[in-house]
């Protein structure tokens, strides 16, 4: 790594810690606790990339980005910020920001964003496409530290101001419907409607032309699409191919992975392949069990009376983290709403964890897989999920070797204990060579037991 780098931020460790490992890559480091002193360095022409906190004592850091970007257009900044809600990736996207990192960062994930910046340092970037401004949205419970919701923030700022279609899948409960209202509210559409639709709303012949009107060129989001009749998903098709003089953009939810969807037949093709402009998965709440007590605050916050916040209990919360979470972010919302409201502790008591948790409706598990899901479906829906969760940036060199990886060593090690262990078995089962079966033994690193019982 070769260059300068501004480093600004008001905690000394990571400062240290910055200047440290950057000094080590090969970098000239200039490292200060104050915005005043970072905009003079990047006025008088130091620095080939900033690496810049949001709160700072004397400012913020992402309002000096428009000034930065107009200064030096070629100056890419990485924004670092503890704020970890969604309106910092979008306001760090819309400030011509190179890079959103939340605290606390993967240091080497940092290294590496900070290689690309000084790469690309000297190409000109694109000025910002809106200078509108935005109120944050206290009612948006998109917040998370975990790297699967950084991702989703990044995406959704990335595609916000684009016409693209937008297919969102997750859970129920996860707020798919929030993530279609965030990405119409700070877009360049915001002004226009916003509306949601079921298949109901599309059933008769005149449906599609009622919706058009009422969106006027909005956003319109199709609610769990894979459930609309066939016949309805075909009107839907022809109504996107044909929306009129004010053509809205267009937004669809499901429960499922809409290309498992489409390969069990509940999705037709072609509208699959009109929507999936870009995909956005929300994690279930278990996938991001790291942000359950962040939520469970947000929410105990939102539902004082005026007696007090309360707060968890270290029993409490590790009850919370330990749930299984059927109903997602919307079950946990409803059980901290109603801790909030007939609690008079200051704390909530494991035992109240446990009362609320177990007076919560059974759920039926959610959308699980046909066992008559083909392998390259499942594989296909892995992949995407893959590619998604890096935000829109490109997963690392070497993705078809270890794709390979992932699939040959569970197939040997399966096919291995299928034949007791026997390799000529094994090798004839898979119709492959002995001799190729036992390298791959070897390099995969495979451990072979003998005797096991004949599946």
């Amino acid at each position: 790594m070769d260059g300068t780098v501004l480093v600004a931020d008001d905690d000394r460790t990571i400062r240290t810690v910055l200047t440290q490992a950057l000094t080590r890559a090969g970098c000239k480091v200039h490292a200060t606790s104050s915005l005043t002193t970072l905009m003079r360095w990047v006025g008088e022409g130091k620095g080939d990339a900033v690496i810049t906190d949001v709160a700072m004592p004397d400012g913020n850091g992402l309002e000096m980005l428009p000034k930065i970007s107009q200064d030096r257009p070629n100056l890419p900044v990485i924004v670092i910020s503890a704020q970890n809600t969604i309106m910092t990736a979008i306001k760090a996207t819309e400030a011509n920001a190179f890079d959103y990192l939340p605290k606390p960062f993967d240091l080497p994930d940092l290294m590496k964003r900070t290689a690309r910046a000084l790469d690309k340092s000297g190409a000109t970037r694109v000025a910002p496409s809106s200078t509108h401004q935005h109120t944050d949205r206290d009612d948006l419970p998109l917040v998370g530290r975990t790297p699967a919701m950084q991702a989703l923030y990044r995406l959704v700022a990335r595609v916000m101001n684009t016409d693209l279609p937008v297919l969102i899948w997750g859970e129920s409960g996860t707020g798919k419907s929030l993530i279609g209202r965030a990405i119409h509210d700070f877009s360049d559409r915001r002004t226009l409607p916003f509306l949601t639709v079921t298949g109901a709303d599309l059933s008769d012949l005149e449906g599609p032309a009622r919706v058009l009107a009422r969106v006027r060129g909005g956003t319109l989001l199709i609610d769990e699409i894979a459930d609309i009749p066939q016949e309805v998903q075909a009107r839907i098709a022809r109504m996107m191919d044909a929306p009129g003089e004010y053509a809205p953009r267009f937004l669809a939810t499901s429960q499922s992975d809409l290309a498992t969807a489409m390969e069990a037949g509940s999705l037709r093709r072609d509208l699959y392949y009109r929507l999936s402009g870009a995909t956005v998965h929300v994690p279930s709440l278990r996938d991001r069990v790291e942000d359950i007590e962040l939520l469970a605050t947000h929410f105990l916050e939102r539902g004082d009376t005026g007696t007090g916040v309360r707060s968890l209990s270290q029993g409490a919360a590790k009850v919370f983290t330990t749930y299984q979470w059927p109903g997602n972010v919307r079950q946990l919302e409803h059980a901290m709403r109603q801790l909030a409201l007939t609690g008079r502790a200051a704390e909530v008591s494991q035992a109240e964890a446990e009362q609320v948790l177990g007076a919560q409706p059974a759920h039926e598990p959610i959308h699980a897989q046909a066992n008559t899901e083909r392998l390259g479906a499942s594989v296909e829906r892995h992949l995407r999920r893959y590619f998604d969760q890096h935000g829109g940036e490109l997963p690392p060199p070497g993705l078809y070797a270890r794709i390979l990886r992932e699939i040959e060593t569970p197939l040997i090690e399966i096919a291995l204990e299928a034949t007791s262990g026997n390799q000529a078995k094994c090798a004839d089962l898979l119709g492959i060579n002995r001799n190729t079966l036992r390298k791959k033994i070897t390099d995969l690193d495979i451990e072979v037991t003998r005797g096991r019982k004949m599946m």
